[in-house]
């Protein structure tokens, strides 16, 4: 049985998981899941598409408790969690070593960014598309400007953490190769640049070190996964319906408080 996982290209860990697959030449279905069509839009980003080769998804394997992606089926066993499903196929795969090293300090310092990215980067990048994009589709008001540049301080205090703490003067933010640490940084960086917030600019090092990764990964690659993100602010366009307005409006402001 061929290894399946289940994806949504929105989501951050499902690209990340993506990338790390295509790129490693691991075999593998592509079980398409588009959660905002399937349970929250009903329609899909348009003018986008997934990439060649993938097929819907039908429900989430029943293995798992929870309803989100990304979901790995290898078999009978049924894994979630990004980080989780990545460790899984660097091992499973026996990738090359640089993406989660076998040297036990080099693994560490790949597990210490991947600690410290849950409560900071990954806490506060996607903020800024709920704020310009998903809370004005479903509340129909925008959020005034203080929020978003509040959020944008927020991200701007992490950001220099990850140059000052895990970049520094390497090439990449464990050393002097592409890791696992890199692979999941990336993907969360480009959710604001999605909506338009170039988190980049003013940020030579940073900016130097996408690059870096882009071309590690492969560019082509690359903006094959992030088609979606980068085409997000057209969900604008979709017509919610009002009771789905009613139920998750509320919610979403929640978010940001």
């Amino acid at each position: 049985m061929v290894l399946e996982l289940y994806l949504d290209l929105l989501s951050q860990p499902c690209r990340a998981v993506y990338l790390f697959a295509k790129k490693n030449n691991i075999p593998f279905e592509f079980r398409a899941v588009e959660l905002f069509k399937d349970s929250i839009l009903g329609t899909k980003v348009p003018g986008t598409s997934n990439p060649e080769g993938a097929m819907p998804s039908g429900p989430l394997p029943k293995a798992t408790a929870v309803k989100k992606v990304p979901v790995l089926r290898d078999e009978t066993f049924v894994l979630s969690e990004g980080t989780a499903i990545l460790l899984y196929l660097s091992r499973k795969y026996n990738t090359p070593d640089h993406w989660y090293p076998s040297d036990v300090q080099k693994r560490a310092k790949v597990d210490e960014y991947l600690s410290w990215h849950q409560a900071n980067i990954r806490a506060n990048a996607p903020k800024a598309m709920w704020i310009k994009v998903l809370i004005p589709l479903f509340t129909g008001q925008p959020l005034p400007p203080e929020k978003l540049q509040e959020v944008m301080e927020g991200l701007g205090a992490c950001l220099t953490q990850l140059e000052e703490l895990f970049l520094q003067d390497k090439p990449f933010l464990v050393g002097s190769e592409v890791s696992l640490a890199d692979l999941m940084a990336i993907v969360e960086l480009m959710q604001p640049v999605g909506v338009g917030c170039d988190i980049f600019e003013g940020r030579p090092r940073l900016a130097k070190w996408r690059d870096r990764v882009e071309e590690a990964v492969g560019k082509e690659l690359f903006l094959q996964a992030h088609q979606l993100i980068l085409n997000i602010k057209q969900l604008s366009t979709i017509q919610i319906d009002p009771r789905l307005k009613e139920q998750l409006g509320p919610v979403l402001l929640k978010i940001l408080k």
